[in-house]
Order: structure tokens, then C-alpha cells, then sequence
């Protein structure tokens, strides 16, 4: 139910609004109508039938004592004279019964009109309803006059007139009322429509207009017309619009400038650093023979100057991913042997400190460079953040093949290609705290808040982040089933120039 009620649109909405109304007034105003024109037309017929019996009870001359014979004649002349319709007239007269029709008594005659007939001079009547079906009762008093005096002399005359007629137009007004409904509701459906189309044309143009703004066209507007609310609503949007676009700007201005800045400053310490490292080395040979204060506080400045160096170098790498200027540069490689040898470029080939499952024959185009960067940021991070043995795992997969329910923390725009390399760096310590897990790919993210400085750049991850994706592939972050840090990173065994 709750689906369909979410697949129902604003227009069919507000048109069954519109329905429901026109509905429920034309529902209202043919009941109100159908009472009206049934009480008038029962009272009508009432009223002539009330006000001719009556006077034709007046104008009856009744001899006493009443003889059974004369009365059941002058009953059936009352009878003929009935109007709007024939009467039924019954006479009571102490234990006399008689009547214009077979039958001497009525069974539609209540006790209550009788009591009426005897307290009131001017009788009474009643509208009773017998077997489904209406009639009107009449009962009227004989009087005796002497003068001015009024008497009553014990004998009712009683009519029955049936309303089947009048109920039978009654019934015939009802069904026209309700036959006229329908095309009615379809006449109300014709504005229903025009009103529906109205109010949400300014929704849709908003619609579009929000749409615009979330692909990136900050200059879009909406045309205003009118002064209701859903033009209130097209102006505070231009304004947010505007506002929104004076804010984005500044924004993207103010990167731009951090960019250039970060970039520029790389370069002027490019040159300055490179003296710096040339004179740590010299005095790196001379420590041995230095005082042990002196020594290590030169061992401590070339450490630091490495340091600085590597930042700069992270910082104009990163620079050059953002200002999409990093090349792609594929080439056929073994990858058993491209990671062996990144491992042994930086003394990472003790199985204490790293472990390796390597297989051979898995071949793939990537920039050897940039694996290079990939391989040994994730697993110096390992070695830095986690504890030893670092196992580097190598396999091949096809597309598809993946490990179900595999955590997922951060990914990067992933290809179509059938088969894919997979580079798993797993690390023995005690894992990634789970809120850490979406930011491990930051730049300068800190899991620890504590920490003031890192044995890295805080660029690593960034770098290799940007770097898989300059491949077109994705890496991730996740805790491994007995623990420690696990990134995958997996790049599709064909390659191709890119830019980024």
C-alpha cells in the first residue's frame, strides 16, 4: 500500500482533490435538494388532502343515530371525492365499524391518531409507513352545533390515502439526482485538470531548475510570475541561487589560491632543500667523528631535512593531481617482480618485517612508477601504523569474482574491464577504529587526534588513492577477520594513457 501511495503523483493528487470536492458538494447539495423536494411534495399532497377532507366532513350532515347502511353510503361519496387521490374512509362510532372499502377497520390507523381525534375538535393526521409502503391518515371528529355551541358527537371519520404516487416521484427526483452526478464529476474534471496543470508547472520549472543546480549550473533561475505563494517560492530560490553561486565561487576561488600557493611553495623549497640534503649528507659522513651532542643533533637535522624533502615531493605530487596535470604512462610489467623489487629498493625483504604471497605469469599494464608509489605508500603505512610481519598478497581475478560482503570504506571510479589485478597489503596490528575508516584516504587525516605529528607525510594514502584511480581502479580499507588493517587495491589488467 505504501508503494502505490509513493508511486501517485502531485497532479493525480490534486485532481482526486479536486474530485473529492466537487463530489462531496454535489453529493451535499443533492441530498439537501432530494429533502427539501420530498417534504414539499408530501406536504403538498397533505396539505389538499387534509383541508378537503376536512371540509367534507363539515359539509356531511350526520342524522342521529348513526344507521350502519346510510353511513357506508355517505362514506363511499366522501371517498370519490378524495383528493389529490382516492380515499379509503373509515368510520368509528362506539363499537360501529364501518368504511367506504371490504374491510370495516385499517390496520394503518395508529392508536395515536385516535387519541388524537378525541382530544382535538379539529382532528388530526399522520404520515406511517406499512409494509414499504406510505400513507396518509386523516381523522377528522363529527360535531353537533346548537348556536354558537360545539359538541361532539362521538362519531370519527377517518381517511386513508395512499402516497405511492408521490413517493414514486420522490424516488424518480433522487435517481435524476444522482444520474446527473456523473457527468457532472466529469464536466469538474475538465478544471480539475487546468488547475493541476497550473500549480505545477511553477513545481516542475523548480524541479528542473534544482536538478541544474545539482550538475553543476550555479546560473540557473526561475522565471516569476504572479504573486502567490509558488512565486514566493521561485523568488527565495533565485535568491538562495544567487547566494549559493556568490558562495561556490569564493569557495572555488579560494582553492584555486590554496592550490597555487601549495604548489608555488613546493617549488621555491625544491631548490633551498636540495642544498640542505647535499650538506646533511656531508655531515652525516663527519657524525662518527664528532662530539655525541653534536652528532645527534646533525643526525637529527638530516632526519628531519628527509622528512621536509619527502613532504614537499607528496605536496607537488598532489598538486599535480589536482590540477589534473599527472600522466599515465602504461607499460607491460611483471608485477611478481615489479613488487619484489619495490620491496627491495627500501630494505623491505626480511620475511620478518614483510611477508610475501606472489604468484608468478601475472602480467598487467600499468605506469611502473606510479605501482611503485602505490605499493610501497600502503606498505611503509603498514609498517608505520600497524605491526610486522606485513603480508603482500598477489592475485588475479575476473570481474565479478570478488569477495562478497568485503567491507568497503573508501573506492575510486571503477571500469568495466573483464579481469582485474588484485594487491592486498595486510598488516599484524590492531586495525583501523571503525569511525576512522571512511577518512583513511584524507589528506593529513590523523585516526589518533592525540598524535601531533605522523612518521609520514600524511599525504601517503592520498597519493596512492589518486594514483589507483589514475588507473581506473579502486583500492579500500578494512579490518581484517583476526585483525589488522587490509587494503585491496585492484587495477584492471589492461591498461591505457590517461591524464588525470
Amino acid at each position: 500500500m505504501s508503494r502505490f501511495k509513493a508511486r501517485i503523483g502531485l497532479r493525480t493528487r490534486l485532481v482526486l482533490a479536486f474530485m473529492l470536492v466537487a463530489a462531496v458538494g454535489s453529493g451535499t447539495t443533492a441530498v439537501l435538494v432530494y429533502r427539501e423536494a420530498r417534504n414539499a411534495i408530501l406536504e403538498q399532497a397533505q396539505d389538499t388532502a387534509v383541508s378537503s377532507f376536512r371540509e367534507q366532513v363539515r359539509n356531511m350532515g350526520t342524522p342521529l343515530p348513526v344507521r350502519r347502511e346510510f353511513l357506508q353510503e355517505r362514506l363511499r361519496d366522501l371517498a370519490r371525492l378524495g383528493k389529490p387521490h382516492p380515499w379509503v374512509v373509515f368510520a368509528e362510532y362506539g363499537t360501529v365499524r364501518v368504511s367506504s372499502g371490504t374491510r370495516p377497520e385499517s390496520t394503518v390507523i395508529t392508536p395515536e391518531l385516535r387519541r388524537a381525534a378525541l382530544a382535538n375538535a379539529r382532528g388530526g393526521f399522520q404520515r406511517v409507513v406499512k409494509g414499504s409502503e406510505p400513507y396518509l391518515t386523516i381523522a377528522v371528529p363529527t360535531v353537533f352545533r346548537a348556536g354558537k355551541t360545539v359538541r361532539p358527537t362521538g362519531l370519527v371519520l377517518y381517511a386513508v390515502v395512499p402516497l405511492t404516487d408521490e413517493e414514486a416521484n420522490v424516488r424518480a427526483m433522487l435517481t435524476a439526482a444522482r444520474d446527473g452526478a456523473l457527468p457532472g464529476l466529469a464536466v469538474a474534471l475538465v478544471p480539475a485538470l487546468l488547475s493541476a496543470r497550473s500549480v505545477l508547472r511553477p513545481v516542475r520549472d523548480l524541479r528542473r531548475a534544482a536538478r541544474n543546480m545539482g550538475s553543476g549550473r550555479l546560473d540557473t533561475r526561475i522565471q516569476v510570475k504572479g504573486t502567490d505563494e509558488l512565486a514566493d517560492l521561485a523568488r527565495t530560490f533565485n535568491e538562495s541561487a544567487v547566494e549559493l553561486e556568490r558562495t561556490v565561487g569564493e569557495l572555488r576561488e579560494a582553492e584555486v589560491r590554496a592550490r597555487r600557493f601549495a604548489s608555488d611553495v613546493s617549488h621555491e623549497l625544491r631548490t633551498p632543500l636540495a642544498g640542505m640534503l647535499a650538506v646533511t649528507e656531508v655531515l652525516d659522513e663527519d657524525a662518527a667523528r664528532l662530539a655525541p651532542d653534536t652528532a645527534a643533533a646533525v643526525r637529527l637535522i638530516s632526519a628531519e631535512t628527509g622528512k621536509l624533502a619527502v613532504l614537499v615531493e607528496d605536496l607537488m605530487e598532489i598538486s599535480r593531481f589536482d590540477a589534473r596535470a599527472a600522466e599515465l604512462h602504461t607499460d607491460e610489467v611483471d608485477v611478481a617482480h615489479t613488487i619484489r623489487r619495490t620491496l627491495t629498493s627500501r630494505h623491505w625483504h626480511d620475511p620478518v618485517l614483510v611477508d610475501t604471497d606472489l604468484p608468478e605469469g601475472i602480467r598487467a599494464r600499468v605506469d611502473p612508477r606510479r605501482f611503485d608509489i602505490v605499493v610501497a605508500n600502503l606498505v611503509g603505512n603498514a609498517l608505520r601504523h600497524g605491526n610486522a610481519p606485513v603480508l603482500v598478497r598477489l592475485r588475479a581475478r575476473a570481474d565479478g569474482d570478488g569477495e562478497p560482503g568485503a567491507p568497503r570504506a573508501k573506492t575510486a571510479t571503477d571500469t568495466n574491464d573483464a579481469a582485474r589485478l588484485v594487491v592486498e597489503v595486510a598488516d599484524s596490528g590492531p586495525g583501523i577504529p571503525v569511525d576512522a575508516l571512511p577518512h583513511v584516504f584524507e589528506r593529513f587525516y590523523k585516526a589518533d587526534a592525540a598524535r601531533s605529528r605522523s612518521a609520514g607525510s600524511g599525504l601517503g594514502l592520498a597519493i596512492t588513492l589518486e594514483n589507483v584511480r589514475l588507473h581506473g581502479g579502486t583500492v579500500r580499507a578494512a579490518n581484517g577477520p583476526q585483525g589488522g588493517a587490509v587494503f585491496t587495491v585492484e587495477i584492471p589488467l589492461t591498461g591505457k594513457e590517461t591524464t588525470a
